[in-house]
Formats: structure tokens, C-alpha cells, sequence
């Protein structure tokens, strides 16, 4: 996989041909996963060179956990293997969003729950900020 250099055009970086991922100065990129079939967003997560080369030499899921600072191959330990049906990269190549599909319960939360978006934000008033309600 080509790293993009700074004299790769602005053009080139968006309406080319050529798979160019922008990490940011953390050396991290943005992945956004959805449930294949609905499209239903079960995570956002990050991905550092090696989990995202891991994650297209695999077909599975490979991510780089911030808070414990190493690469994670989701479901590794519980099961819920995330199978790549295909992998997206936005317009200037700092995001990538990828549909999968997910082994064992189906769960992609440390929550147990299928979603890691399962509460809604309600607005806030004048009295106070906005509450969380689940859906």
C-alpha cells in the first residue's frame, strides 16, 4: 500500500485510483463499522498501519485499542469476529468505514449489546444539559 507523499495532489488524493490512507500525527485512522446487511453503525474504532495491512491480508477486523495501547483483533477473545464484506475510504482518505459481519452472539459492545450507539441524546434546557435515553 502506497503512504501518500505531500506532492500527491489534492485531485489525485480524491478522484483517484490509488488506496492513499491519511493517518493523523497520532498515526491513527478513523473506522467506522457497520453490520453488513442493514447498515446499522455497531462501532467507531481506530486502526493504525499494521491493523489496517492486518485487517486487508486477513478479511477480519484489526484495530489499535488507544486506552490499552496495542493492536486488538476484535473477537479474539469473545468470539464476535468481524468479517470484512467490504471497506470504503472518504474523500481524502482520513476515514475508512467498513462492513462486516460479526461471529458469535453478534454482540459488538464490551456492553453486550449489538450496537455501541444504543442511546439517544436528548436535548438540553436552559435548566440543564441534555439526558441520554436508551433505544
Amino acid at each position: 500500500m502506497a503512504v501518500p507523499s505531500a506532492s500527491v495532489s489534492r485531485k489525485h488524493l480524491e478522484e483517484g485510483d490509488e488506496f492513499l490512507p491519511r493517518f493523523g500525527p497520532d498515526g491513527l485512522l478513523t473506522c467506522v463499522a457497520t453490520e453488513w446487511r442493514t447498515g446499522e453503525v455497531l462501532m467507531v474504532a481506530h486502526m493504525n498501519r499494521e491493523a489496517l495491512d492486518r485487517t486487508l491480508e486477513t478479511g477480519e477486523a484489526w484495530y489499535w485499542s488507544r486506552s490499552r495501547g496495542e493492536l486488538w483483533h476484535k473477537g479474539a477473545t469473545s468470539g464476535q469476529i468481524q468479517r470484512v464484506h467490504e471497506m470504503r475510504v472518504d474523500c481524502d482518505q482520513d476515514a475508512v468505514l467498513i462492513r462486516v459481519e460479526v461471529g458469535g452472539d453478534g454482540g459488538c459492545c464490551h456492553t453486550g449489546r449489538q450496537s455501541c450507539f444504543y442511546r439517544v441524546v436528548l436535548p438540553g434546557t436552559a435548566e440543564g444539559p441534555g439526558r441520554l435515553a436508551r433505544r
